[in-house]
């Protein structure tokens, strides 16, 4: 791990490269990015071997090679909410077509282990969708919906960023979305018409003081070999569960075991994930470490096992997204704003260490997710204050009829806050919006 250095840099995209997978052979990888287009890359060459518009609106967040189909089958998934096949012929020409869409981005797909026909889709509409390359068309097999602490309350539904199939038991896969819970379902308690089946998850997780704060959201996930289900989350940190920390199917009804008791999950520290939808990944023949991307621009590789921090490298000029493992080989790839991926691998002479500023880093990181904090508001307050805003023409109305000093500008002035309304997706929609609160 500590020889691990810049291999080489697959050039040729012109957007941002959001999608990076290995074929199961690991000998191609393909990338996607907001230029709309698909690449097939020679790694071992950083040479680029097909390339082809996707027929997306929008950019590109996810793309995936079909098992067991010579590499001529690629779903890809984007910002438009479509969810798109493309068949490369023998001619190395590419036909694409939609074969489902959402209501709302798709940032990840999730295809069934060894299966060349069947994967999943999940969306910010709150859906998640079965797709069969045999039949003609998806199915919708149910939307998350928050969970209620009374039967007063309106279920809402969860947009959803990231899917990802247990490898062990390929019947549980993992949602994750904008709330604070992962949520565990079993596939054979769903038919393939969302009409007739709820939302019933067999398992949640979260870390127990995230519970019911209702001011984060998952963006990646990742299951290891042994079924433990990886969390990353939007401006906090990186929880691993095993199977026994889960909530059960109801996180709201309190947890089946003396809180006291229930083992805490692993937690890894030191990056910030805020301004994108970041990926999280383990790395190692046996799962050993940790992955993610940072704002900072770095990679953090941490143990998995106790959490111990070792590798901090730079992997881009401004926010690293997405890290993808080579199937079996101590490599990887990753890719973020830059127009390119970036190749890793032990080819270093000599161990690297953390760099000299890493206390640097990671401080700016806790306090970039300490200054966020402070300004999440929950939805309680934030109409509370919007009820504040209203009453303050009321109020110089008031005061105009009553005779009273109708230039008050220093008063008002002296009085006036602007507060900050974060919408969870900072960095990715444009400014904050910013309402001034008397």
């Amino acid at each position: 791990m500590k020889r691990i250095d810049l291999y080489g840099k697959l050039i040729g995209h012109e957007g941002c490269v959001n999608a990076v997978e290995f074929d199961s052979t690991g000998d191609l990888l393909v990338s996607g990015s907001d230029d709309l287009h698909v690449k097939f890359w020679n790694w071992e060459t950083s040479t680029e071997k097909l390339s082809y518009p996707s027929g997306h609106m929008d950019n590109i967040f996810q793309t995936k090679f079909m098992p067991f189909t010579d590499r001529q089958k690629i779903i890809t998934s984007a910002g438009d909410g479509q969810v798109r096949l493309g068949l490369v012929s023998e001619n190395s020409r590419v036909n694409t077509k939609m074969l489902g869409k959402h209501r709302g981005s798709v940032y990840k797909l999730a295809v069934e282990p060894g299966s060349p026909h069947v994967f999943f889709s999940c969306g910010l509409d709150g859906f998640v969708q079965h797709f069969d390359l045999r039949s003609s068309a998806a199915a919708k097999l149910f939307r998350c919906s928050s969970f209620m602490e009374s039967n007063n309350q309106h279920s809402t539904s969860i947009g959803l960023n990231a899917i990802v199939i247990d490898p062990r038991n390929p019947n549980y896969f993992a949602l994750g979305g904008s709330d604070e819970y992962a949520r565990v379902y079993d596939i054979r308690k769903y038919q393939r018409d969302s009409s007739s089946s709820i939302d019933k998850p067999v398992n949640t997780f979260c870390p127990r003081h995230l519970v019911k704060t209702n001011n984060v959201h998952i963006t990646g996930l990742a299951y290891s070999h042994r079924s433990e289900l990886l969390v990353s989350y939007n401006d906090e940190l990186i929880y691993l569960f095993e199977k026994n920390m889960g909530l059960g199917p109801s996180p709201l009804s309190g947890p089946s075991e003396d809180p006291e008791k229930v083992e805490e999950a692993q937690v890894y520290r030191g990056h910030r994930n805020s301004k994108t939808y970041k990926g999280v990944s383990f790395f190692g023949p046996n799962d050993e470490y940790v992955m993610s991307g940072s704002d900072c621009g770095h990679i953090f590789i941490w143990k998995r096992k106790g959490g111990k921090l070792v590798r901090v490298m730079v992997g881009d000029m401004q926010t690293v997204n997405q890290l993808e493992p080579h199937p079996f080989l101590p490599f990887f790839a990753t890719c973020g704003i830059e127009k390119n991926v970036k190749l890793w691998a032990p080819i270093a002479t000599d161990t690297l260490p953390l760099p000299d500023n890493i206390n640097e880093i990671m401080g700016s990181n806790r306090q970039g997710r300490e200054d966020h904090s402070r300004v999440m508001l929950t939805p309680d307050v934030i109409m509370h204050l919007l009820r504040l805003q209203r009453r303050r023409p009321m109020a110089h109305i008031e005061r105009i009829r009553t005779g009273g000093d109708t230039g008050g500008d220093d008063e008002d002035e002296e009085g006036a806050y602007v507060l900050r309304f974060s919408n969870g997706n900072e960095g990715l929609e444009g400014s904050p919006t910013e309402c001034n609160i008397a």
